[in-house]
């Protein structure tokens, strides 16, 4: 057990070592029941007879048209309505799945600490306009917020955010337009520039999902690359400020996965040029260290320090690690995947203290 984990140990409830013995043990890889879903997300989570919480399917209105959108909810067995106010944490389905998927090691790490979490849909596969990162897609996952917070004792200073690949891209669009709604937020192989991922896909399933989302190809007319833009998180990123933004991305993605690692790159690049006309210190992450990283079993040829560690949290070796304010990018060895215990972790450094303390 690292020694981060084991200091909160001191001063949780007595659970919260089985907690940390999951921490460390558990990631969440990148496998799934269908061809689709088999890139970009986690599979279906199955709950359990022994989890730690017990699950509900809601219906939430819409606030922006008046549909009733699906979701998930995970209640804690340990959650009490007069108890003290528990954090929740947001938890955003990947590219080609929907709310149903959950991820079933970070629900249940959550479910021991005594925190909820909701899976919203935010209209499901992105493969439609109402989808992708629409107006509507954004409003569904703020409304699931409210939902959860008018009916149950929800701390409204520790919501938590997170999302791998497509998942990944809907936290950053979300910190970027909405920092002030989170705590804190964990972003994995998530896509930042939709344009230059259909330049990628062009010709795959992911390239017609963009084209049926916004309406053609980049460059087909004003309109559609208005789309392209409004539904990229680099558009915004700007705007994260002091949230604590944490993105990780395995170094063999964009190898053998779906999203290179330069969209995670990007989008801290694109936070440090808010915090540097905010009078932050440039820490800029340089075209030649993005390129020495893009290549398959890319290294930085002078790696900063601090860039090259194995972290413990984690139980992986890192071969880019930059800070900038409150967010934070991670380059790491691992592929199109996201690490439940890192993103637990990061919660835990932000506020995520245990309820029974």
């Amino acid at each position: 057990m690292n020694r981060l984990l084991q200091s909160f140990a001191t001063v949780l409830s007595p659970a919260w070592p089985q907690f940390c013995a999951a921490v460390a043990l558990a990631t969440w890889a990148v496998a799934a029941p269908s061809a689709a879903a088999a890139q970009d997300g986690a599979p279906q989570a199955k709950v359990t007879a022994d989890a730690p919480y017990v699950q509900h399917e809601i219906k939430i209105p819409s606030s922006r048209d008046n549909s009733l959108q699906s979701a998930r909810l995970d209640v804690p067995k340990s959650y009490k309505p007069d108890g003290p106010p528990v954090p929740l944490v947001v938890l955003l389905h990947s590219w080609s799945a929907d709310y149903k998927q959950g991820n079933a090691t970070l629900e249940r790490l959550a479910g021991q600490a005594s925190w909820l979490v909701v899976m919203p849909n935010f209209r499901g596969p992105n493969r439609t306009p109402e989808a992708c990162g629409s107006p509507l897609a954004q409003q569904d996952i703020l409304d699931a917020v409210d939902w959860v917070l008018e009916r149950y004792r929800v701390d409204p200073n520790r919501i938590y955010l997170c999302g791998v690949s497509g998942g990944g891209h809907m936290t950053m669009l979300m910190a970027g337009k909405y920092p002030k709604r989170w705590r804190a937020a964990s972003a994995w192989v998530g896509i930042s520039d939709l344009a230059a991922w259909h330049t990628l896909h062009e010709k795959d399933r992911y390239g017609q999902n963009m084209r049926d989302a916004c309406g053609g190809r980049p460059g087909d007319s004003p309109e559609v690359d208005a789309q392209y833009r409004e539904r990229s998180p680099l558009t915004y990123l700007a705007n994260v400020g002091e949230l604590p933004l944490d993105l990780g991305h395995g170094i063999h993605d964009g190898h053998t996965g779906s999203v290179p690692i330069r969209h995670s790159l990007d989008a801290f690049n694109a936070v440090v040029k808010g915090h540097v006309a905010a009078g932050q210190p440039d820490a800029t992450i340089t075209e030649d260290e993005i390129q020495q990283l893009s290549q398959r079993n890319g290294r930085l040829k002078a790696p900063k320090e601090g860039d090259e560690l194995h972290d413990k949290a984690w139980g992986r070796q890192i071969y880019l690690r930059r800070q900038s304010g409150n967010t934070r990018v991670s380059i790491f060895e691992g592929g199109h995947e996201g690490l439940p215990a890192a993103m637990m972790d990061w919660f835990m450094k932000h506020g995520g203290k245990d309820v029974n303390e």
